[in-house]
């Protein structure tokens, strides 16, 4: 634990495009310091350290167990988290780790017993969507019953053009890797989801389906309580990044839209009302988000309330998204049971 007035002094293992994010979260807060980039292609920590200060490694072990690192944002390949998190248990260390866990459920399960016995260590899952500020707002809106009881969750997640080849090929798949943030949203809501049923899609990329995957899906969810949770993906969306959420119930809906960089519209000639275009990938329109998920990760660094997503829920979401590619592939509801 660290003292209110003393920065926590960060180790980021991995520089890539969401080790970056996660670097200029950390220079932007107040209570924190980046102490050491971590990376096997040194160039890339080097070039993390030349903008955000800090010491560079090739040596993820060495920066997580320095006596000057009191916590550790992991933001490397999905094979190395639960090492990773498994060396920050060991190391008493807090960890903040992007999503997901890991592609395999075992292995994820065979840390979960000592991720949960090691409470004084925190450990957080990047799904930073429960920091989005207007995200949050309707989730308190409705959490404060200005709907009723919640009836119907509507998620829509679309984004701009796949991803590149390399990277669909060893993402795991669009359930593992896209909707998994879904998931955690959908799960936000309500917590106890007790059935799946998924479609997935091929409509336009002969390169997702090249590696047996899907470039959009259609997953239903249902609630211990009756609830249902409607997430609609795809791999592209000619507007932009699509991202809206909707929450109904007896007494009304609640809703957010997409975010733009303007609110002024135009009318004339040629259109009419048209507004701006939706901001264009995740690193724009969740870019306060990863700020306020750090900011909550840092409270329970030290030693305040843990509000962040933790194991059990980066579990959960990975179990749905096991869950939804069994449905997809085998055009069946399939039962799960998220505490088992």
């Amino acid at each position: 634990m660290t003292s209110p007035t003393t920065p926590v002094r960060i180790a980021l293992i991995g520089s890539g495009r969401i080790g970056q994010v996660h670097a200029l979260s950390i220079h932007r807060a107040e209570g924190a310091v980046l102490q050491v980039v971590a990376d096997p292609f040194v160039s890339g920590a080097e070039q993390v350290v030349a903008r955000f200060g800090g010491r560079a490694t090739t040596d993820a072990l060495e920066a997580i167990t320095a006596d000057d690192v009191d916590a550790v944002v992991v933001a490397s390949p999905t094979p190395t988290h639960v090492d990773l998190i498994a060396a920050c248990l060991d190391a008493g260390k807090p960890v903040l780790c992007e999503k997901p866990i890991d592609l395999d459920i075992t292995r994820v399960d065979g840390l979960r017993a000592r991720a949960a016995s090691a409470s004084s260590v925190p450990v957080a899952l990047g799904f930073n969507r429960r920091f989005d500020p207007h995200f949050a707002e309707l989730h308190r809106r409705v959490t404060a019953g200005e709907v009723g009881p919640l009836e119907q969750l509507t998620i829509t997640s679309r984004d701009p053009a796949p991803a590149p080849e390399d990277y669909i090929k060893v993402s795991g798949g669009i359930f593992r890797d896209m909707t998994i943030h879904d998931f955690d949203t959908a799960r936000w809501f309500v917590p106890d989801v007790v059935a799946v049923t998924a479609v997935g899609l091929r409509q336009f990329s002969d390169v997702i389906a090249k590696h047996d995957d899907f470039d959009g899906a259609i997953v239903t969810l249902v609630g211990a309580g009756g609830q249902s949770v409607t997430i609609t993906n795809s791999r592209h969306c000619a507007a932009g990044y699509d991202q809206r959420l909707e929450a109904t119930g007896p007494l009304g809906t609640l809703s957010v839209g997409n975010v733009t960089d303007t609110l002024v519209r135009s009318s004339n000639g040629t259109s009419g009302d048209a507004g701006a275009a939706f901001q264009t990938f995740f690193l724009e329109r969740y870019s306060q988000a990863y700020s306020a998920e750090l900011e909550a990760f840092l409270v329970a660094v030290r030693g305040g309330e843990m509000t962040s997503p933790g194991y059990e829920d980066g579990r959960a979401a990975l179990l749905l998204a096991d869950a939804a590619g069994v449905s997809a592939r085998e055009g069946r509801t399939v039962r799960v049971d998220l505490t088992a």
